[in-house]
């Protein structure tokens, strides 16, 4: 069966279903089959482990115990040694770190030489599911899902945020995964379009457009009333172009593209089989709408090429009225109007609008950055407290909290539901012009401890402005789309697919910026079409699919 079969353009809620119920079933099965850590002997490696700990116990070390991690330093928020984090850390609960560190600007490169070498520290910090694999093979660190059982607030939000099959994407083919991933509740969406909302109330146009047509009429209105400009000038076009709007439309298209675009395979549900996602029907849509944005003169043609700052200063000074953004980037916004005398300018986030596959946020987007552990923390004489340590502060409601929030009454204060800063304490934007931030001076809400805000839904929302968390809620009306069936394939087959990948993925991009931007016609992608299999798309794809049989054959 060809591998550019169209797929429809809207699976049925049946279909979701039935492949939410296999997920789970897969989750019982390699729980039987491939979790073992219930065989593992503990004895000497209990230094520090509480006797009695469980869900929601606070994790006080028994005795002083210290983790070595590998531990990323971001530049918005220096590495100190007398952070407050890391006093209470040592005060309250007896635990204490020796940090290796690396700048931000050179973490995945370190990160990839001292696991190579088999130098890792005990935890490692900042880590995507999927950026493991290449470290499996090697035995340097540890399959994790061997021993979750001994992290009981972990399992317990898998069960009840129904995170199984989500995790089970992350299995390697010996069916263990190795990233203890950020879990969050809920989707929380961040990215869409910025407009400036006083043109769209000037032009009776909603900042919930039903789909992409009624955005497209959207901008075709702001164009016959502004005529000298484009009214989208895009950005996020550094890397490849385009790759955040890309990403946020993709989904509603029945596709993946730009940042989402992973290793380019799609589950074809109706097929039962999975297919490279820039050669599908699906994925000549949604750039078939993007070219049509620039053909109009919708879609300023530079937005492929130019940098943030070019498409920033265009918005800024009203040369464009929209532009891919998140809740953080409309801070920087307003400060640019501020600075180039835009006062009347005011801005707001769209709902991401429908596509011809539905209303659909991407699947599998609830798990967020984690950790990972070497082979060597296993052997250490603390190995079972470092377990209920990492559970306690990355999954429990009250280390999700201490580590987003900081301490009550001395960072934030409680009344009912409802936390607050103390006054001279700022982050993103809530107590303007505080002499002091919770991260950059008290350690907190950091990205090393913090998981990217994996969280209960209310600490995700607890930090964010009312008009975000507007956006948010009419974000929830989406459909999250189904997640694919794992096809995890081995260390021979991973070293092949890489070499693969690659080729082909550097030619989707260059093609889809030509197809976009008109110096290749659309007329053409057929050709298109038959260069990726000329690279090697279709043995790509078997080989994802004899992995995907294999995975099947072992769930039976």
């Amino acid at each position: 069966m060809s591998w550019t079969r169209k797929t429809a353009h809207r699976r049925a809620a049946s279909g979701i279903a039935a492949l939410a119920v296999a997920g789970i079933a897969l989750a019982g099965c390699t729980a039987e089959t491939a979790e073992t850590g219930g065989d593992f002997d503990f004895t000497g490696k209990e230094v520090g482990a509480m006797e009695d700990y469980d869900v929601d116990t606070t994790f006080v070390a028994s005795e002083p115990v210290e983790f070595s991690m590998f531990y990323r330093d971001h530049p918005n928020y220096p590495l100190k040694e007398d952070w407050r984090i890391l006093e209470s850390l040592d005060e309250d609960h007896g635990v204490t770190f020796d940090l290796v560190s690396a700048p931000l600007s050179d973490w995945e490169q370190r990160k990839s030489l001292v696991i190579g070498a088999g130098d890792s520290p005990e935890i490692v910090s900042v880590t995507y599911p999927g950026q493991e694999t290449n470290f499996v093979a090697g035995g340097a660190i540890l399959p994790v899902s061997d021993f979750t059982e001994y992290m009981p607030n972990f399992t317990d939000k898998v069960e009840r945020w129904d995170l199984g099959a989500s995790l089970d994407l992350q299995r390697q083919e010996d069916g263990k995964f190795y990233v203890l991933p950020g879990l969050r509740e809920e989707v929380r969406a961040q990215y869409s379009f910025a407009v400036r909302s006083d043109i769209w109330q000037e032009l009776g146009l909603s900042l919930e457009p039903a789909d992409f047509d009624e955005f497209r009429d959207q901008l075709r209105t702001v164009k016959e009333a502004y005529p000298d400009l484009y009214p989208l000038s895009d950005r996020w076009s550094e890397v490849n172009p385009i790759e955040s709007t890309l990403n946020l439309m993709a989904p509603n298209f029945g596709t993946a593209a730009g940042w989402g675009y992973g290793q380019g395979t799609w589950w074809d549900e109706d097929a039962g089989e999975f297919v490279y996602t820039g050669g599908t029907d699906e994925y000549r849509d949604l750039v078939e709408y993007l070219a049509s944005l620039v053909d109009e003169g919708l879609m300023d043609p530079e937005s492929l090429t130019q940098d943030d700052d070019q498409a920033l200063q265009k918005f800024g000074s009203s040369q464009s009225f929209a532009i891919a953004s998140n809740d953080q980037e409309v801070l920087r916004m307003r400060t640019t109007f501020e600075e180039l005398g835009e006062t009347d300018a005011e801005i707001s986030l769209i709902r991401v609008p429908a596509g011809p596959a539905g209303d659909l946020y991407p699947g599998n987007s609830r798990l967020q950055s984690g950790i990972m552990l070497s082979s060597e923390a296993a052997e250490s004489e603390h190995f079972l407290a470092m377990l209920q340590f990492i559970d306690w502060l990355y999954y429990s409601d009250e280390g999700l909290e201490f580590a987003k929030w900081g301490i009550e009454g001395e960072t934030f204060t409680r009344d009912g539901d409802t936390r607050a800063l103390v006054e001279t304490i700022d982050v993103n934007g809530l107590n303007p012009g505080a002499p002091e931030q919770l991260s950059a001076d008290y350690g907190f809400h950091n990205g090393v401890f913090m998981l990217e805000h994996g969280s209960t839904d209310d600490l995700d929302l607890s930090m964010l402005r009312p008009e975000v968390i507007e956006f948010v809620d009419s974000m929830k009306t989406k459909e999250e789309a189904a997640v694919p069936p794992p096809a995890p394939l081995n260390e021979i087959e991973r070293e092949q697919a890489s070499l693969w990948q690659n080729a082909l993925r550097d030619h989707v991009v260059q093609n889809t910026a030509a197809f976009i931007l008109g110096q290749r016609p659309l007329s053409e992608w057929d050709d298109y079409v038959a260069e990726l299999d000329q690279r090697n798309a279709q043995q790509y794809i078997d080989l994802v699919n004899g992995a995907y049989e294999r995975a099947q054959a072992n769930i039976d």
